[in-house]
């Protein structure tokens, strides 16, 4: 496998993208102010085969990651959660436990799939993470993936952020309490998190400071080593009062928002020029919590102003960067950039609320928008809190860290700079306002060796792959599951000599165990006897033989959900049929990397790119799902000729299939949205039965899409690679349009390449 001894001390970022990829360990990866983890976690798709969704504690993080809140995924209750699910907590109280959540607050099916369909949970900026909220993430993912036997159900867990800036936040009602069961409310102290293995890795190549002498002065900050030395360095860059009022194009860090506030509020009144007020449009679920700026901003010409995000048309400017306004006219407003005093003409820009759906189609996960702000870009910025200007960078700031309240706050304020000499101090430092959690430095101490990592790499490289071969080639959990959630239903749709369906597919199953022990029994023991090419040909094998029989269970619960979507008052029914394809889909999806995975690692091949793999397993479920619809749709129609139509109390003829709905009110005119309001559907769901009827030939897709969005989404179809997914579409036109929509045109040019042959 390995063949270098060590990682070198620039490599932890191939370190860390190799232990997501070939173990299943979790992963604490950190790192100093300015050293990479956000570029990292941006690079994460690109790097990784594994299936994953983001989080972050709060909804400026989550914006900021391209996530989603922790609450909102998970759906808990404000308060804490308490690790004993047989503890007694107040019906009104601000404490629950697993059994509150499993009674009180259970997952509906969209967010159960999320989390059944994902290898990795990412969460960022978790040194505000709470141990009790990453317990109670541990109970959900167990619960949703049917697996109490390992932490976290066997997903594994990528934690990024600092624990040396900012500590997690504990409300004075939830603080005796959290004591009780934690030496601490730092996420590491999480007991779930302490039965697992995992695996500390500190980026350790700084990009915002090229200064040796303040890199090591940061340093001594963080680790609370700080020399009389360090403390006079500082210390010169006093200024007076006075001084501080000449200096011009400078942000002032402060620790508390009234001070913040005050500071910005005092300077915008002193302008004698008009305010003019920016209102942000706001579509969708966006919740307060996420604004990325003020939904109403009153601005000055005079003002000084901050951009709050990085420009996404070009390089004119980038989080953090300070500029001045210099005119506004109507909806126009010219800013000079600080330091280059380039004029620039500000722009609108959006932001997405998204959320993770599991698309029914191809079984894959995707992010669905659900909400947008769109205003402009930018905040008063003579001053920001040091809590808020976390991740910006500045050229110069005035710090004023004289009433520093919290652990880390004096490091974090220095550490935005890119050097010493953009330092103003306001107030001098103290040295007793320069603390580091103990506990932090302890854990840290504790797990921070990075000579260690290639021999933990190896030993749990081999263990991912037993681990791996023993989830793959296990069916008992998807009986169970199967078994599980058929219990309720009681045959809507007779099955051979009334038996049913599910029991059917448990039947099927159940028929393959006694081979499967064998034969995983076998594969292990090549593991452990390193004879790793008899294993790979054995895998590729079994590959191959499972997913057969899988493929052959999937095809009859495919067929059944096509003939329940035809009837009425079977939705619990039809809900857990599409649950069931999921679980079926996720296994064949295992068995279908498995030897590609393992031989990669045993290979000691670092390019984990499975998407032409993932692309033909896509082709194969959409064909086949296109010939049961197809199979159906002619017993359907056969059906209703054989049969008259019969006739209700009221003289009325039954109703057509919900898919002929849908057509018949376009027909008369009716807008995709309104058919959604009239017919109490997602607008989604609309869509996908348009796009289904432009596959059959039965309308034109320029019925509900522009001729402009046709010509547009076809255009980039055809530049698509061959085999690719609606999301990779998706994401190459910028989110514009819908998957219904992208959908229904991707049929369209399906047709027409079909008349062209």
């Amino acid at each position: 496998m390995h063949s270098t001894t060590e990682y070198s001390e620039t490599d932890m970022v191939t370190a860390a993208i190799q232990f997501v990829n070939s173990t299943a360990a979790h992963i604490f990866l950190t790192g100093k102010a300015g050293t990479g983890k956000t570029t990292f976690l941006k690079n994460l798709a690109k790097r990784t085969h594994k299936t994953f969704v983001i989080v972050a504690p709060t909804g400026i993080a989550a914006l900021n990651a391209g996530g989603v809140t922790i609450h909102s995924q998970f759906l808990f209750p404000l308060g804490m959660f308490v690790p004993d699910r047989y503890a007694a907590v107040p019906e009104s109280g601000n404490a629950y436990t697993s059994n509150t959540l499993a009674k009180k607050h259970p997952l509906n099916t969209a967010r159960k799939q999320v989390l059944r369909a994902i290898d990795l949970l990412v969460i960022d900026e978790v040194s505000m993470l709470r141990a009790d909220l990453l317990d109670a993430i541990d109970y959900r993912l167990k619960a949703a993936k049917g697996n109490f036997n390992q932490p976290f159900g066997g997903v594994q867990l990528l934690l990024i952020g600092d624990l040396f800036q900012l500590p997690p936040v504990v409300k004075q009602a939830d603080e005796q309490l959290l004591k009780r069961y934690y030496a601490s409310p730092w996420f590491f102290e999480s007991k779930a998190l302490k039965e697992s293995k995992y695996v500390y890795i500190e980026l350790d190549k700084i990009f915002r400071q090229k200064d040796d002498v303040f890199i090591n002065l940061l340093n001594n900050l963080r680790n609370n080593v700080i020399t009389r030395a360090d403390i006079d360095l500082l210390n010169s860059h006093y200024r007076s009062p006075e001084d501080i009022a000449s200096i011009t194009e400078v942000i002032t860090l402060t620790t508390h928002n009234y001070r913040a506030d005050e500071l910005n509020q005092k300077a915008l009144h002193e302008l004698n020029t008009p305010s003019h007020f920016l209102e942000a449009t706001i579509e969708g679920e966006f919740p307060e919590s996420m604004y990325p700026v003020l939904p109403r901003i009153e601005i000055k010409v005079g003002a000084q102003i901050m951009f709050t995000k990085n420009d996404s048309d070009g390089k004119a400017y980038f989080n953090g960067k300070l500029a001045t306004v210099t005119g506004i006219a109507e909806e126009k407003i010219e800013v000079l950039m600080a330091e280059s005093h380039q004029r620039y003409v500000l722009k609108r820009e959006l932001w997405e609320n998204k959320k993770y759906t599991v698309n029914t189609t191809n079984q894959e996960l995707d992010d669905e928008v659900v909400g947008t702000f769109e205003q402009y870009p930018i905040k008063l910025a003579w001053a920001i809190t040091v809590h808020k200007s976390q991740g910006l960078t500045f050229e110069k700031a005035i710090i004023d860290v004289g009433q520093a309240f919290a652990d880390g706050q004096v490091y974090v304020a220095l550490s935005r700079l890119r050097s010493l000499d953009g330092l103003v101090l306001r107030t001098r430092i103290d040295p007793a306002a320069i603390t580091t959690d103990k506990q932090v430095a302890s854990f840290s101490a504790r797990n921070h060796k990075p000579t260690e990592l290639l021999t933990q790499m190896k030993s749990m490289q081999l263990e991912f792959i037993q681990e791996l071969i023993e989830k793959t080639f296990d069916f008992e959990v998807l009986k169970k599951d199967i078994s599980y959630i058929g219990r309720d239903h009681i045959n809507p749709n007779e099955g051979d000599a009334g038996v049913p369906l599910l029991k059917q597919v448990n039947d099927l199953l159940a028929a393959e165990s006694s081979n499967t022990v064998k034969f995983r029994r076998q594969l292990s023991e090549l593991v452990t006897g390193q004879q790793f090419e008899y294993l790979l040909e054995r895998l590729a094998k079994g590959r191959e033989y499972y997913i057969s029989k899988l493929q052959e269970v999937s095809r009859y619960i495919l067929e059944e959900i096509e003939k329940m979507r035809h009837q009425k008052r079977v939705k619990s029914y039809l809900s857990d049929l599409v649950e069931v394809d999921q679980l079926l889909a996720k296994k064949i999806e295992q068995l279908d990397k498995s030897a590609h995975l393992t031989e990669v690692i045993l290979k000691n091949q670092n390019e984990f790119d499975f998407s032409h793999i993932n692309k033909e397993r896509e082709k194969k479920r959409y064909m086949l799902l296109e010939e049961i619809r197809s199979k159906v749709d002619v017993e359907l129609k056969s059906s209703r000729k054989e049969s008259r139509p019969r006739k209700s109390k009221r003289g009325k003829k039954n109703e057509t299939s919900t898919y002929d709905v849908t057509l018949d009110l376009l027909e008369n005119g009716m807008s995709i949205v309104e058919i959604a309001k009239e017919r109490g559907l997602a607008v989604g769901t609309i869509e996908g039965h348009l796009g289904r009827a432009v596959a059959q030939k039965r309308i034109s897709i320029f019925k509900f899409v522009s001729e402009a969005d046709v010509n547009t989404i076809s255009e980039a179809v055809r530049e698509m690679p061959e085999g690719f997914s609606s999301k990779e579409l998706f994401d190459r036109l910028g989110g514009k349009f819908e998957y219904g929509v992208l959908r229904a045109v991707m049929n369209h040019v399906g047709i027409l390449s079909e008349k062209s042959k």
